[in-house]
């Protein structure tokens, strides 16, 4: 049953609301730490049927005799209905009051039901209702879920703390990346069996522990109205400056902002996704245990990149960060392209190291930048608008590693990537916060 708490309201100089004088032991009998593990742990999970997946294609194709073109559809249309479900998901939460629980326990559910249609189903058809369709739109409800959860409990820290529970949907992965190739293609069936029930249960269990605190909660230990003003209390106002007001969700899609980064989201998803499906393929001509070493090394240093990330911008802001992380994603490209004209594993060891830091990083930077350009109020929604570009991301991306490993690894499509990556650099350059002016004016010394 849920408690009634009473605090204060306070309004700081913009005119935001903040609910505080409210402890988290008030509402949860614990601190608000206690949600972030649950969070975490219900993140990693589901990173097997994303990064888990996209790592071990060779191996799970050639258990359910696919070609790998198949499997890299069925990859495809799980980001894209994953993705989808962020806006609903979000706006559930947000206005309708929709319980984490609930959207949990459905996720829990039917995530562990794509994962068995990996691993029972042949027909491909069949596969991508229960893996795409079904696995995909679980995988949508617990990311915006655990999201949203988390941002909730940390309004002060929402994108060091969000960007530390998404880390975990990339590096979740690696145990069974491992257990993938390791067991092959004859015993894929029982890992993807043993994966379907801990991922079932992991995010079941998180269902029941996960709560969202009352509307416009703030930590009683900060005063709300010093943060929002003072750079001594708020370091990251020194470089990332709050939004000019609180957009509504159709205020934000009429600004130039919402589009960059969805722009930017599309070319780097696509980028980010076409490492992850074909690292394993291309390492493979190394050995088993390259092949097993790059494909869990590029998905942990996502994820690890993902909270280095924002704790870079929160020292040289949001938008210096997100150019050096797409650059980092180019640097990664061409040096994929080195590997596949010259066979050097150094070369390979470079695309793991760069592609793996930048292929995360830019998500938490572009959700950091969606509350500080847009403000508190409808983050969650504003941000579901522009992560289902993610979707469109995840076509683009499974194209080009088709075209990449028809034509046995040629090193065209990391080029292609490559000049995409180049082109979000120059779109993260043109962001600029809505509502303040592109220059100030110059100040002339009077002559004498």
């Amino acid at each position: 049953m849920e408690k009634t708490v009473r605090g204060r309201e306070v309004t700081d100089w913009r005119g935001r609301v903040y609910l505080t004088d409210v402890t988290p032991e008030q509402i949860l009998n614990r601190p608000r730490s206690a949600m972030l593990w649950p969070a975490g742990a219900a993140m990693g999970a589901i990173g097997v049927l994303q990064y888990g997946y996209g790592a071990a294609l060779p191996v799970v194709a050639a258990a359910r005799g696919w070609g790998i073109t198949q499997a890299l559809w069925l990859l495809a249309g799980w980001a894209l209905c994953q993705a989808a479900v962020g806006l609903p998901t979000a706006a559930a939460m947000e206005r309708r009051g929709a319980r984490p629980r609930a959207t949990l326990l459905a996720g829990a559910a039917l995530c562990a039901a794509g994962l068995l249609a990996l691993a029972h189903l042949s027909d491909p058809l069949w596969a991508f209702a229960g893996y795409s369709l079904l696995g995909g739109f679980g995988g949508g409800l617990v990311y915006a879920t655990c999201s949203s959860v988390v941002a909730r409990w940390y309004p002060e820290r929402s994108a060091a703390r969000v960007s530390q529970v998404t880390g975990a949907f990339a590096y979740g992965a690696v145990p069974f990346v491992v257990a993938a190739h390791l067991a092959g293609p004859g015993s894929v069936t029982a890992v993807l069996d043993v994966a379907a029930v801990a991922v079932g249960a992991v995010v079941a269990v998180a269902a029941l522990l996960l709560r969202l605190p009352p509307a416009r909660w703030w930590p009683a230990h900060i005063d709300p109205r010093a943060w929002a003003l003072d750079g001594r209390v708020n370091p990251a106002l020194r470089c990332n400056p709050r939004a000019v007001r609180e957009f509504s969700a159709g205020e934000a899609l009429r600004t130039p902002a919402l589009f960059t980064m969805s722009a930017i989201l599309v070319l780097a998803g696509a980028v980010s996704l076409f490492n992850v499906a074909v690292v394993a393929t291309l390492a493979s001509a190394h050995g088993v245990a390259a092949t097993v070493a790059a494909a869990a090394g590029l998905i942990a240093l996502n994820g690890a990149g993902r909270a280095a990330s924002v704790a870079l911008s929160e020292r040289i802001g949001r938008r210096a960060a997100l150019t050096l992380v797409l650059a980092s994603l180019a640097i990664g490209q061409a040096a994929l392209a080195g590997a596949l004209a010259g066979g050097s594993g150094v070369t390979l060891a470079a695309f793991v190291l760069f592609a793996g830091l930048g292929g995360g990083g830019f998500y938490p930077l572009i959700a950091g930048l969606v509350r500080e350009y847009f403000g508190e109020a409808r983050t969650a929604e504003i941000h579901g608008v522009i992560y289902a570009a993610k979707g469109i991301g995840g076509l683009l991306g499974a194209g080009m590693a088709t075209v990449s490993l028809a034509a046995s690894a040629s090193p065209a499509a990391c080029w292609a990537a490559a000049a995409m990556a180049a082109v979000t650099i120059a779109l993260a350059r043109r962001l600029r916060q809505p509502g303040r002016p592109n220059t100030l004016p110059i100040t002339h010394a009077a002559r004498p």
